[in-house]
């Protein structure tokens, strides 16, 4: 979306403001020509750039201003005020700049200034001179997007299983499920978009095989492709029920867009669903589902949903907000069958349903990696640069495992915002670079009117302190190692989560 959707709000730039009515490190909210525009105080210079995340539409100026730079605060996208390029994931693209002028004290913004690609950095010696990347979810395309942006002219092939483009995977449980969002804004771009830029993008290119040693990648149609470079961004598989009765028409998961278009069909005419398991995606799909007015029973083997991620109080409010909305939790058990109109549980009990969606998990698909010889340990194992134990071999999103400077572990996280940053940090370290990626993990999830933000990573932890209250939908929870802080998670406290974010930066930083 463009930085022109949002209502106006504050004062007429173009007339001009005193500069004493923005203090140095300041932002202001203002408009200029019909277009909400963000002004920004840094020293004795003073930066305008549209005022409108370019993921989601979020408000910029109730972000966190970070020396020349700007957060957004709903997803912690990142834009540099000097040339509104985006910095840093979920967001893709830049907002646009405007020419602040100052005279006797009153400042003044002027014209829209054209946009200009960011230089190019020089390219280290032994750049490759072609870049093969597995997968055209959040990594590969945030890495083949990356790697033009830095000025790498050499041949890019994007090798997708996927039969749609790179797509807005997040909402495949949100707002699409829930039909408050129409299909044309889940492509991330148009096929046009690759095409004008020189990335080869083949969709339904199953890759059956690696070798490292003569650096090519054989596919199942017959075909071969050499690299100089590999990415792998392969991803994440649904772990499969494997019941009586699990292969029945009427049984769905959510992973690809096909999967939601299956759904969202489905829905049209279902009246009661069953969800198996009470996972992000789980959860999601009931609250999407309950949109459309399906009656909806979610069945976990937990006694609280999200407790081993988010601590018992939270799970609480989870379980509570989908009660009030007509979630019927079966907790402590799992489905032992399925036949075509009902589920029948551990416990005895029989549920009927003509939809059950399964959102018990996922798996790193490594097989690929595996077999080409790379080192694994519950994801294929990188190093700060994100490069496998083969030179040459780089490996970002669901599948990295990465060793993480604030808890000093390595540690695999399946979140878009973390897969898309790892895109783009790997993109540069194949190019050279010699980047470490040390960005914080952050992730999301949306539950009716309700958004969860969580930066930070707690998979042990000792203890939670809460500030606020979880019951009326505002508060901090952190969670602590000992007397170390491991994640924040926040409700309705969208800047908090954003300094929590650059206190944990500060804290890895080398």
């Amino acid at each position: 979306m463009s930085d022109g959707q949002e209502p106006l709000g504050g004062p007429d730039l173009a007339k001009g403001i005193a500069l004493s009515e923005i203090a140095d490190g300041a932002m202001l909210l203002g408009h200029t020509q019909g277009k909400p525009i963000l002004l920004a105080r840094c020293g004795d210079e003073l930066f305008a750039i549209g005022a409108v995340c370019t993921h989601y539409s979020g408000p910029l100026a109730e972000g966190l201003l970070v020396g020349e730079t700007v957060r957004c605060p709903w997803h912690h996208a990142c834009f540099s005020l000097r040339t509104g390029a985006a910095l840093r994931a979920p967001a893709l693209d830049p907002v646009s700049c405007w020419r602040v002028e100052q005279q006797d004290g009153v400042l003044r913004v002027r014209e829209k200034l054209e946009s200009a690609a960011p230089p190019a950095q020089p390219t280290a010696s032994g750049t490759p001179g072609s870049i093969i990347i597995l997968g055209g979810g959040a990594a590969g395309n945030a890495a083949a997007e990356t790697l033009r942006n830095e000025g790498y002219a050499g041949r890019i092939t994007m090798l997708s299983a996927d039969e749609s483009g790179p797509y807005d995977r997040p909402n495949l449980s949100k707002d699409y499920l829930a039909g408050s969002a129409a299909e044309d804004w889940i492509p991330l771009r148009s096929p046009t978009f690759y095409r004008d830029r020189g990335i080869d993008l083949k969709l339904g290119a199953r890759v059956v095989a690696i070798d490292a040693r003569k650096r090519q990648v054989d596919l199942a149609d017959g075909s071969r492709h050499e690299y100089d470079a590999l990415l792998l961004a392969t991803g994440a598989d649904p772990v499969r029920l494997t019941i009586p009765g699990a292969e029945c028409p009427h049984v769905h998961y959510l992973r690809s867009l096909a999967d939601s278009r299956a759904l969202v069909a489905k829905a049209s005419a279902a009246r009661r669903a069953v969800v198996v398991g009470a996972s992000f995606i789980g959860l999601e799909v009931a609250a999407s589902l309950r949109a459309r007015n399906i009656e909806v029973h979610v069945v976990a083997p937990e006694t609280r949903p999200m407790e081993r991620i988010m601590g018992a109080e939270v799970g609480n409010f989870i379980c509570s907000l989908h009660e009030e909305h007509g979630v019927v939790f079966h907790l402590g058990t799992t489905v032992t069958s399925i036949d075509e109109r009902s589920v029948t549980l551990k416990s005895g009990e029989t549920i009927q349903a003509d939809l059950v969606v399964v959102g018990i998990g996922v798996r790193p698909a490594t097989s690929l990696a595996e077999q080409a010889g790379l080192v694994s340990d519950r994801g294929i194992l990188v190093n700060e640069y994100l490069e496998t134990s083969v030179a040459g071999i780089f490996a970002a999103g669901d599948i990295a495992r990465w060793p993480d400077p604030l808890t000093g572990e390595k540690i695999r996280v399946e979140h878009w915002v973390v897969a898309e940053r790892q895109g783009q940090t790997a993109a540069r370290n194949i190019l050279g670079r010699r980047e470490r990626f040390d960005a914080v993990p952050f992730f999301w999830s949306q539950h009716y009117d309700v958004t969860i933000s969580y930066v930070g990573h707690a998979e042990k932890w000792d203890r939670t302190d809460i500030d606020g209250d979880i019951t009326t939908r505002d508060c901090m929870v952190v969670y602590y190692r000992g007397d170390r802080k491991q994640a924040v998670l926040t409700i309705q406290r969208d800047l908090e989560s954003l300094r929590a974010e650059l206190a944990f930066e500060k804290t890895s930083a080398p």
